[in-house]
């Protein structure tokens, strides 16, 4: 058994897969209407789906926003360099929300960044 996507609910789809594409790197895999049922999936991802987990980006015709709640964490994505890639993502128009450092009570180097429906993603630097 292997993780295959994660899947959130996102209100603008275009302004979710540029901020997954143009923001964070990663590539628009694949894309899918569904008329009948008023909604979109778009998968984005660093590989092949047959090779990693991917996130699902669903996005319903006629929701603009969620209320993201209180039981979401977050989606992790390991990094090279946290500080590099918290720099590099600004540059890109991304929103750091915790900049780059070891992790409370720990040694890890992470940080968070957020996408534009408000869903936070830890960056986890590489150890080496």
């Amino acid at each position: 058994m292997r993780i295959l996507h994660t899947m959130i609910r996102v209100g603008n789809l275009d302004r979710s897969i540029k901020f997954y594409t143009e923001v964070l790197g990663m590539r628009l895999l694949r894309m899918q209407e569904y008329t009948e049922g008023k909604f979109t999936l778009a998968f984005v991802g660093y590989g092949d789906e047959s090779e990693e987990a991917v996130i699902e980006l669903t996005y319903n015709w006629d929701t603009d926003h969620y209320d993201l709640g209180n039981g979401f964490g977050h989606i992790a994505i390991e990094v090279e360099d946290a500080y590099a890639a918290c720099e590099e993502i600004r540059r890109r128009g991304g929103k750091v929300v915790r900049e780059a450092g070891p992790m409370k009570h720990g040694t890890t180097v992470i940080a968070f960044v957020e996408d534009p429906d408000g869903y936070r993603l830890e960056l986890i630097q590489k150890k080496t």
